[in-house]
């Protein structure tokens, strides 16, 4: 990789017709950490076509593709609150194969220059997803705010993957 100058990251809009390969590119970029703890996706791609279609559809949702030097990387659902400002996280992907190279972060970056009205952000990992873990605390600045797991349930209602842990994560926005 050359100096990061090259590296533009920006945020286009999916168009209607993009969302089947977006959501084949999300699926297979999140397997990859699945494999890796697990040894197989035993129960189908990760998140399901389910719970992509519910980011997809939440009320406030933006569905964007994340572009590296205009080219197509990676992808992000995030659905904005213009009242409250207390927006979240859906989904967040670079492409299997393009990560560890900062692109994630200068995608995160440009997410949070999108919306600069924001006050809170939210977003959630499962437990044994090390690296988003860090990268969400250790570079994007949120704090793990709780853990759900299938004998701790959400109070907050949202509907998480059942059976799973989970950590949420908040970074409030100066």
């Amino acid at each position: 990789m050359k100096d990061n100058i090259e590296n533009i990251v920006t945020l286009e809009l999916a168009k209607e017709d993009e969302l089947p390969k977006f959501k084949k590119d999300l699926q297979e970029s999140f397997s990859v950490a699945v494999i890796e703890e697990f040894g197989s996706l035993d129960d189908g791609p990760i998140p399901s076509d389910k719970e992509i279609e519910e980011s997809f559809n939440a009320p406030e949702a933006a569905i964007y593709h994340i572009l590296l030097n205009g080219v197509k990387i990676g992808g992000t659902v995030v659905c904005i609150d213009e009242k409250t400002q207390h927006n979240s996280l859906h989904l967040l992907f670079i492409n299997k194969g393009k990560g560890g190279k900062g692109i994630g972060y200068k995608a995160w970056k440009a997410i949070e220059e999108k919306y600069p009205e924001t006050k809170v952000w939210e977003t959630h990992t499962p437990y044994f997803e090390k690296r988003n873990i860090h990268f969400y605390v250790n570079k994007c600045g949120f704090k793990i705010v709780e853990y759900t797991s299938e004998k701790y349930h959400n109070p907050h209602g949202e509907d998480l993957p059942s059976g799973e842990d989970f950590f949420r994560f908040e970074k409030i926005m100066k």
